[in-house]
């Protein structure tokens, strides 16, 4: 028998990061299917353990999905009534607000008057020149905005569609994942298919309650302030708080913004950023580690590559979704032999089986870099 050789380690490098690059591009160029498609997964998977449990009440497969569909639904429409309630007595109070942002422009004005010695008829007119740039770009920006506004209409409209299909086909799915791989990994692949159904409902479910929580202590902490629209601006803080390390960056400087406009006391926005701050602290040392990070076991350097490099293929979508992907590809590499090693790359820490593998690794590392013993010299008899 011929005996075949390994690929060399820069060989089989290569051809990972060729696989990384075409998989990155495939992405990039086809997020518009992508992204809807992986969202309705994420739902589909959260919604399995509702509609296994009507189906085990004896109601069809397809009429449990339209239920569990539909109570997604309903959450959701809450949450979005909920928000546009709270922005209809935002615009109520449009015109008191025009009136603080024209006090606080003044101010402004004032303080470039003393600071860079421009009059304000020489503010005005580099405001004017601003704008009228901004006018002539105005068809792009509202062709843009015309996209965008399609490209969410179109994923509200294939969001359930998706959803109902890959719940009503899901043991066709289940059959073909199994299918593709030889008969002594059948184990091995239900296995992987079970745990990632398990860190992808644990993390859905953990990122409600934790938003939950997030939102109450912002609104409570906004309350005792005596800031207008608490709670708008703390249910605000805490969705896009779903966004991870950017997500509380932007909720601090909108909040800060919003009270800026009904507010002149300067201790009310530092009281707001204070109070986002100390929740935020909270959040990654106690409510995230607990309700969420349990379930996703991903160290902090790749989280914010995969944060990073999710929002530059798919934008806020692809921030959100990175963290999910990166725990199911976890749960892939642990159990591929020759595809460990980056699952240790992507872990918190090397625990069980790859613990002792590691350090058997290194020990058989370290004996071929010891030196040679020397030599005893031959002793004539």
């Amino acid at each position: 028998m011929l005996k075949t050789r390994s690929a060399p380690f820069y060989q089989r490098l290569s051809l990972t990061l060729i696989s990384l690059t075409l998989i990155c591009f495939a992405v990039f160029i086809g997020q518009d299917i992508i992204v809807p498609l992986a969202f309705s997964i994420l739902l589909a998977i959260l919604l399995l353990p509702v509609t296994n449990f009507l189906e085990r009440k004896k109601v069809p497969r397809a009429l449990a999905n339209i239920i569990g569909i539909l109570f997604a639904l309903l959450f959701l429409g809450g949450i979005i009534y909920f928000l546009s309630w709270q922005v209809s007595g935002f615009l109520k109070d449009l015109p008191s607000i025009k009136q603080h942002l024209a006090n606080h422009w003044k101010t402004v004005q004032g303080w470039a008057s003393e600071q860079f010695h421009l009059t304000r008829t020489q503010q005005s007119d580099i405001i004017e020149n601003a704008t009228d740039k901004i006018k002539s770009s105005g068809s792009g920006m509202l062709g843009d905005t015309f996209i965008s506004v399609t490209q969410a209409l179109m994923m509200l409209i294939l969001l359930p569609v998706y959803t109902f299909l890959l719940l009503y086909y899901r043991d066709m799915i289940k059959k073909f994942f199994v299918g593709s791989f030889k008969e002594e990994h059948e184990g091995r692949v239900m296995e992987v298919l079970r745990e990632s159904r398990s860190i992808v409902q644990g993390y859905m479910v953990g990122l409600i309650i934790e938003m939950g929580i997030v939102a109450a202590i912002n609104s409570a902490g906004f309350m005792l302030l005596g800031i207008q629209y608490a709670i708008f601006l703390g249910v605000l803080a805490a969705i896009l708080n779903m966004i991870p390390y950017i997500g509380m960056l932007i909720a601090s400087v909108f909040c800060m913004l919003i009270t800026l406009t009904n507010s002149t006391e300067i201790t009310d926005i530092l009281g707001v950023l204070a109070i986002l701050t100390v929740v935020q602290f909270i959040d990654n040392n106690i409510i995230m580690p607990r309700v969420v990070s349990s379930k996703v076991k991903i160290n902090a350097l790749i989280t914010i590559l995969g944060v990073l490099v999710g929002g530059a293929l798919a934008g806020i979508s692809g921030m959100f979704l990175s963290i999910p992907a990166i725990a199911i590809l976890k749960v892939i590499f642990d159990r591929v032999d020759d595809l460990k090693h980056w699952g240790m790359l992507l872990g918190d820490e090397i625990t069980g089986a790859n613990k002792s593998k590691f350090y058997m690794k290194l020990g058989k590392i370290s004996n071929k870099l010891k030196p040679a013993a020397p030599m005893k010299p031959p002793t004539l008899n």
